[in-house]
């Protein structure tokens, strides 16, 4: 179900700050905390939203290498395969299947330049791995945790 205009300035409120009161929220957006509660629980309801999380800095945790890589599976490697492979590795922090070359591709943070290697060389190790290909991040330049900014 697509949303409405509300229902977006309201998601991204709760996008830039998932602590924000309802009433604050319904101050941006011209409603009312009970009304802004009400749009709240339906796009819960929905899985619009399907959930309240904290972003951290992976800096903070001891992970300051990011990098990605392109995964190249064997023939006939389904996705829950590789979402099984990967889910095992506390670095993936995102993965996808993907057009083109790749099969798939995957966000790793890593301690350092070795520890991205290692986990690097545990992934190209995997069974369904063919191959891989890696670029490391020099410094990310967008980071968006939403739809966009709110009208």
């Amino acid at each position: 179900m697509p949303l409405n205009e509300l229902d977006e300035r309201i998601v991204q409120a709760l996008a830039e700050d998932a602590r924000r009161s309802f009433a604050d929220i319904g101050q941006r957006v011209g409603l009312s905390a009970p009304a802004v509660k009400r749009r709240v629980d339906r796009l819960r309801a929905t899985g619009a939203i399907q959930g309240f999380t904290v972003r951290v800095d992976p800096a903070a945790l001891g992970r300051e290498t990011e990098g990605f890589i392109e995964i190249f599976c064997r023939s006939n490697t389904s996705p829950e395969a590789i979402e099984r492979g990967l889910s095992r590795y506390p670095e993936v922090v995102a993965a996808s299947t993907v057009t083109g070359d790749a099969d798939a591709i995957v966000q790793v943070f890593a301690s350092d330049m070795r520890h991205f290697e290692r986990v690097l060389e545990r992934i190209a190790g995997e069974p369904f791995v063919e191959r891989t290909k890696s670029v490391l991040v020099l410094s990310p330049l967008v980071r968006r945790f939403s739809t966009g900014p709110a009208a």
